[in-house]
């Protein structure tokens, strides 16, 4: 019997180690391989996909035509289950205020800068932006189901976030999970079979392994 793959994806930007660690820890037990990779055929080929990022986001989305892997993305972004994580989330969208830049469109909406300027958190430090940290996540919002990645994952569990951007979707039923940073935002996004999180679930202790794991047996 062929083994399931998972190809985390190297287009030469991204926390690949870390990510493809927390990937491969929880497919150990479940028979999936994980494999980092600049092939576009190992992409293809592979069962489902993880779309890393971090940085600026202009810099990632020419990191990715210029790999020969922006083909193969959008691909698996339209046949197979792909996660993407962090910037990898923002690329999934129209556009960024960051540069500004073209996203891959798949998501609809935006990526906007958090405007806190001279605004106090309720224990009267400042917001700083970059958002770094812990913060709370909720999936239980009110206009469906949770996603079923969320499966198991307790409601305001906290998750890792170092960020400046995030994403604002067109529509309400893509944003299925938010956090709260001087506002309520889209924590986490999703459309058919791709799933994405502002936050790092590599960084985010059991509850983003759990994540992972249930990202390794969603059959969208």
């Amino acid at each position: 019997m062929n083994r399931k793959t998972v190809a985390v994806v190297d287009y030469g930007s991204g926390n690949l180690r870390s990510v493809s660690q927390a990937v491969a820890h929880v497919a150990a037990a479940s028979g999936v391989d994980v494999s980092v990779t600049s092939d576009p055929k190992a992409v293809l080929d592979a069962e489902r996909v993880v779309l890393p990022g971090q940085g600026h986001m202009g810099d990632c989305m020419r990191e990715l035509a210029a790999s020969g892997l922006l083909d193969a993305v959008l691909h698996a972004a339209a046949h197979k289950p792909l996660f993407g994580v962090c910037v990898g989330m923002q690329m999934l969208l129209d556009r960024s205020e960051e540069g500004p830049t073209e996203g891959l469109g798949l998501i609809p909406g935006e990526v906007v800068r958090f405007r806190l300027e001279g605004r106090l958190q309720a224990d009267g430090s400042r917001f700083k932006v970059p958002q770094m940290g812990w913060n709370q996540v909720f999936h239980e919002l009110g206009h469906g189901p949770a996603h079923p990645l969320w499966a198991g994952i307790e409601e305001g569990a906290y998750f890792y976030f170092v960020h400046s951007y995030y994403a604002r979707p067109s529509h309400v039923q893509h944003c299925v999970g938010e956090a709260d940073y001087g506002g309520r935002f889209a924590a986490a996004i999703a459309r058919d079979n791709i799933f994405a999180t502002q936050f790092h679930p590599e960084k985010s202790a059991d509850q983003g392994l759990a994540l992972y794991r249930n990202f390794l047996h969603w059959n969208p």
